[in-house]
């Protein structure tokens, strides 16, 4: 089982590296050609910062390891919340945009809340199974659609994205090579993470449920977490909770979606204890900006997230 740790550490290593360079070479080629800033930050830094997720699920999804796919999303969209969002509020009280708080927390609840539609087959549908179907997966695809143009429009207001992006000076054919190291990377990352991470499952008499919603989702959410750390160190408390909050978003309408599509993902009964705990990480994010003055998440409010994310994994290692 050592080997297989290390070779799991090593994944995670390899799948992070890989994304970042990826979204610096493909970043540095785009506006090379011309393409704009909004286009690049929409696209590539989108779907760069959640590609270790991604490329996890759609190596899980193809192996047909259902509760890796749902432990993965909705670990990560627990982590992402009472984790990183308390992590970076005890750092520094996070201040809400008006757009923030009204639309985009709000979806992210809906989000939370669909899943828990979409995986109650057996009541709502008298089926034999509880599952999200690949028909699931578009329904949850399109709005994934309708979330981007949404960004897009958003996007357009200056007031709304005061900070332009950072985008590296790369020669074409260097920003080329270090595209295929970062897919080659996410390739060999997300396959030593899914192996390893069920070979370390089966060695500890866990669940895969259990690796995915601790080990997995806390791995493949180290960029986010580094991104919102960062930002509040730099007083952009904005950047920290807008890049959670539509992480959760893209987590659950795109990857959820694309793995259904690749393969229904099968629902235990085990899995509405998470799905519940997700739709409470939403519910509580929204009240709590409410508390107090302002539309503010506050030192005190942080250091509950923490309490509860520590209980809640807690519970599942003591009751697995």
């Amino acid at each position: 089982m050592i080997v297989s740790v290390g070779l799991l550490l090593l994944g995670f290593v390899i799948l992070v590296y890989g994304a970042d360079k990826l979204v610096e070479a493909a970043s540095s080629l785009a506006s090379g050609f011309g393409v704009s800033q909004l286009v690049i930050g929409l696209t590539i830094v989108a779907f760069g910062t959640s590609a270790p997720e991604m490329v996890v699920n759609v190596f899980a999804s193809m192996d047909g390891s259902s509760q890796m796919v749902l432990g993965n999303v909705l670990g990560s969209n627990i982590f992402n919340v009472f984790a990183i969002l308390g992590i970076a509020a005890v750092i520094l009280p996070l201040q809400v945009k008006t757009n923030t708080t009204w639309i985009e927390i709000p979806l992210s609840f809906l989000a939370a809340v669909l899943v828990l539609v979409l995986v109650s087959d057996v009541w709502l549908n008298d089926f034999s199974v509880n599952l999200i179907s690949r028909g699931d997966g578009i329904v949850l695809l399109l709005f994934f659609s309708v979330f981007l143009v949404y960004n897009i429009v958003v996007s357009k207001n200056p007031d709304q994205h005061p900070d332009s992006l950072e985008i590296p000076v790369y020669a074409t054919r260097k920003a080329i090579f270090w595209i295929l190291v970062g897919l080659g990377g996410l390739i060999l990352g997300g396959k030593l993470i899914v192996d390893n991470a069920i070979s370390i499952a089966l060695d500890l008499g866990l669940s895969e449920r259990i690796i995915g919603l601790t080990i997995v989702s806390v791995g493949t959410s180290l960029p986010e977490l580094a991104t919102s750390v960062a930002a509040v160190r730099k007083n952009k408390v904005d950047i920290a909770i807008g890049n959670v909050v539509g992480s959760n978003i893209f987590n659950i309408f795109f990857i959820l979606g694309v793995s259904a599509v690749i393969g229904p993902v099968v629902v235990a009964d085990a899995n509405y204890v998470d799905i519940l705990i997700n739709i409470l990480a939403g519910l509580l994010l929204f009240i709590f900006i409410f508390t107090g003055k302002g539309r503010i998440l506050n030192r005190l409010e942080g250091g509950i997230f923490l309490v509860i994310y520590v209980i809640y994994i807690a519970s599942l290692v003591l009751m697995e």
